[in-house]
């Protein structure tokens, strides 16, 4: 999910773009000379009357008097870069939580907590893996309380958590923001799916995986969605689930791995029922009716309350509803992207101990459900609510407890740091 060049937002009297058609922007260095590439952007945004925000390099010279100073002599990060409807640069943001594969890279010394005004509204913006992280992802959000964010990424899609138009839309309606997600589009990566979306509704997105081309997206929002009446209020995720008695039934747990996370499942049997599975602290109770339980698809409920290790250290809670690959048990987890069993009644819940959670209802093909299907009720409950059979691929309950992870989530340094004398830093 390592951020790259190849994205672009635009806003325009209200209105948000995201644009998803990929170019290749280069690098700019501030303090090296001309810069091509902001002079560009700046055009842009002055000559048509719009905010552009965009994901670039930049580098920046450091010599012997820092003990961190990288054996170039500089410093270079992944970088989004703002220019309001003047042309003018009105914010930067160096990427502070970088992805495994992001070697190329430093990260800032702190975590940079950016935003800018706008006559819409107050926008944040950070990038790409960030948007796992409490700092400066949920800081930006709950402490200095903007309107929207503004997401740079290059996120490639892993069923079957990962899929970055659910991910993204269950972020924006758990942080109660409106979201702007603009991702590198290149399939061979699988890398696609950008959208906009608001507390309550996904407006927009876009996810191919058919064919390079891009995609712009257009969508009225609510500039300042927590003034309006229709703000949506506080969700106590465990409320719900810590009520109720474990659901009693015969039942046979096995284990299972999504995205290197050894989870615990339980098999769905019939094609009605109730059932409940934990781990560790973590209990995840789902009600359900299918249209028919058919012979050649079987799903399974998981659970997972740990430490992530694989390419960034977070801490999860996780309950979810899923497609096992194939019939065999020992494929559960594995990704697969067509349903056909269709549920007609649904509810998860989970004892969470924590605030931030995501909720995510996938279709199969990957597709997102829209809101007029299903809810998110005040105790914690992802259920359906339109009576109608949905063929379900993926139904999680995502959270995130923060004050369990590292003080950073992603990777150090991955250019080498040694010392050198001042004059190993002359050009």
């Amino acid at each position: 999910m390592s951020s790259m060049s190849g994205k672009r937002m635009g806003f325009e009297k209200g209105r948000a773009v995201s644009e998803t058609a990929c170019y290749h922007l280069g690098l700019s260095y501030v303090g090296f000379g001309h810069a091509p590439v902001q002079e560009r952007l700046s055009c842009l945004a002055r000559n048509n009357s719009i905010y552009v925000v965009a994901n670039i390099g930049d580098k920046k010279p450091c010599n012997a008097s820092d003990a961190w100073c990288p054996c170039d002599g500089r410093y270079q990060y992944n970088t989004d870069v703002v220019f309001d409807s003047e042309g003018r640069l009105v914010a930067r943001y160096h990427k502070y939580n970088l992805f495994a594969s992001e070697v190329q890279f430093d990260f800032p010394k702190d975590s940079e907590h950016v935003t800018f005004d706008t006559p819409f509204g107050k926008f944040g913006v950070f990038t790409c893996f960030d948007i796992f992280s409490h700092d400066p992802a949920v800081v930006v959000v709950d402490e200095l309380q903007v309107d929207s964010v503004v997401f740079p990424t290059a996120w490639s899609n892993t069923l079957p958590l990962l899929l970055s138009a659910p991910f993204h839309s269950a972020w924006a309606r758990a942080l109660r923001v409106n979201l702007l997600a603009a991702n590198t589009h290149h399939t061979s990566m699988h890398m696609t799916g950008s959208g906009i979306y608001t507390p309550d509704a996904v407006q927009v997105y876009h996810y191919d995986m058919e064919t390079e081309s891009g995609q712009l997206m257009l969508a009225e929002l609510r500039s300042r969605p927590r003034r309006e009446p229709s703000y949506p209020e506080t969700v106590e995720w465990s409320a719900y689930a810590s009520g109720i008695q474990p659901f009693l039934s015969e039942q046979s747990d096995f284990s299972g791995e999504i995205y290197f996370d050894k989870f615990t499942f339980t098999q769905l049997k019939k094609n009605t029922g109730n059932y409940t599975i934990c781990q560790k602290d973590l209990c995840c109770h789902l009600s359900y009716r299918m249209s028919e339980k058919r012979v050649d698809e079987v799903f399974a409920l998981g659970a997972f309350d740990g430490l992530h290790t694989v390419e960034g250290h977070y801490y999860l809670q996780i309950c979810i509803l899923l497609k096992c690959q194939t019939t065999d048990l020992r494929t559960c987890g594995e990704p697969v992207g067509s349903a056909f069993t269709k549920f007609e009644e649904f509810s998860l819940s989970g004892t969470f101990g924590t605030s931030y959670v995501f909720p995510q209802l996938v279709l199969s093909g990957g597709q997102l459900a829209p809101e007029r299907h299903y809810e998110v009720s005040r105790d914690g409950r992802l259920s359906c609510r339109s009576g109608i059979p949905l063929p379900v691929l993926v139904l999680a309950l995502y959270g995130r407890v923060f004050e369990k992870d590292p003080p950073r989530l992603g990777q150090g340094p991955g250019k080498p740091q040694c010392p050198l004398s001042p004059e190993q830093f002359q050009d």
